[in-house]
């Protein structure tokens, strides 16, 4: 595989490549200097909290140190810590606190990476920013597109749903064309010290940490009763806030009398009576969707006024699902799939596809499902 072709520079043009420390920022880097670029890199803080084993920012610096070093290019620090807990953070806790549940991948992009980070950028005179980022940017009639990623097991575009179209505009991702193979390859080739550095999982501030004790930290627990589709208590669970639609793990409901030997599932919250409703097996009908509502839809290609077929993806990884699409004169969308949805859970994205192009998204606000109290019937 050739090295990519990337945008012609006019002559001194700058871009700052946000340079996370990981091997996906460096090669980014690389490629633009050699493709003549004015390279600067940017190491973005977004979490502080020095007694915090899971989180690996102090590492990612110096790596990201070494690279800067290796390509003899600066390397700016700033830390968006307090911009991260007002725009990401908060909007993480008050979803769970709701008995949502968040995608904070999305609103950091639109906040940090593209928000604080790009303004940062060009207060150091850059015309553009970069970014690791598996996905592509290409011109299309209607103005700069946001289409998925060559490599489909690394796309990174139901991340970026939310950026806004005139930021992207001034953003270079040169990685959209390649594999995660040939990347670490050309890392190698390159001498950069994290070729074979394992990639980041998770968010920073949960990292690989036990999800439900750190969310004990910041959120009261609220016990109440764990209960079957005919209103059977089996347990009690922590707080609503501490679980998702689908979960299976952490419930600690053993067999029951009368009760078939399948494992449990939540399939709802019932925020009123503080109650987590639990049906058995991973295929049960009540844990399926027919359609959802969606937020306010964040338009990436000319706004649809009438109803519209498109692929859906209502999480990371998962292959599009046929849907009809129908745009609500408020801006919202309602989405009927072709066939019912596992765990669609509010508080996640939508985000619809036609063919490689990125259309958009939208937090998920609502799910269409048979009533559940009736279903033990």
């Amino acid at each position: 595989m050739a090295d990519p072709k990337l945008p012609i520079p006019s002559p001194g043009a700058r871009v700052i490549v946000g340079l996370s420390g990981g091997v996906d920022s460096a090669v980014a880097a690389l490629l633009l200097k050699e493709a003549g670029w004015d390279v600067q890199a940017l190491f973005m803080s977004n979490w502080e909290e020095d007694d915090d084993a899971y989180c690996t920012a102090a590492q990612d610096y110096q790596d990201a140190r070494a690279v800067a070093a290796e390509l003899a290019i600066p390397l700016h620090r700033a830390s968006f810590a307090r911009e991260y807990r007002e725009r990401v953070f908060a909007h993480f806790l008050r979803e769970h606190e709701v008995g949502r549940t968040p995608n904070p991948d999305v609103l950091c992009n639109r906040e940090i990476k593209f928000g604080v980070g790009l303004q940062w950028a060009r207060r150091l005179g850059a015309s553009h920013f970069a970014t690791g980022h598996y996905a592509r940017l290409l011109e299309t009639p209607d103005g700069v597109g946001l289409f998925r990623a060559r490599d489909l097991a690394k796309d990174q575009s139901y991340f970026l749903t939310a950026v806004p179209r005139e930021e992207l505009a001034r953003t270079l991702m040169p990685l959209g064309e390649l594999d995660k193979t040939w990347v670490r390859e050309r890392a190698r080739r390159a001498g950069l010290p994290v070729f074979d550095k394992p990639d980041s999982t998770g968010i920073c501030f949960i990292g690989e940490r036990p999800f439900r004790d750190f969310l004990a930290r910041y959120l009261a627990q609220t016990p109440g009763a764990i209960e079957a589709l005919d209103g059977e208590q089996l347990g009690t669970h922590e707080g609503l806030a501490f679980y998702t639609l689908g979960q299976r793990t952490g419930l600690n409901i053993g067999g029951r009398q009368g009760r078939a030997e399948e494992p449990w599932y939540v399939a709802a919250k019932d925020a009123t009576h503080n109650a987590l409703l639990v049906v058995q097996g991973h295929d049960h009908p009540q844990l399926f969707s027919t359609g959802l509502e969606s937020g306010r839809w964040h338009w990436l290609a000319p706004l649809r006024g009438a109803a519209f077929e498109a692929g859906v993806k209502l999480r990371y990884r998962q292959a599009d699902q046929p849907a009809h699409l129908e745009p609500r004169v408020d801006g919202t969308l309602r989405v009927l799939f072709a066939h019912p949805q596992r765990a669609v859970t509010p508080g996640q994205y939508v985000v619809a596809y036609e063919a490689e192009r990125c259309l958009g998204g939208a937090a998920i606000e609502s799910v269409s499902r048979a009533a559940l109290r009736s279903a033990a019937a």
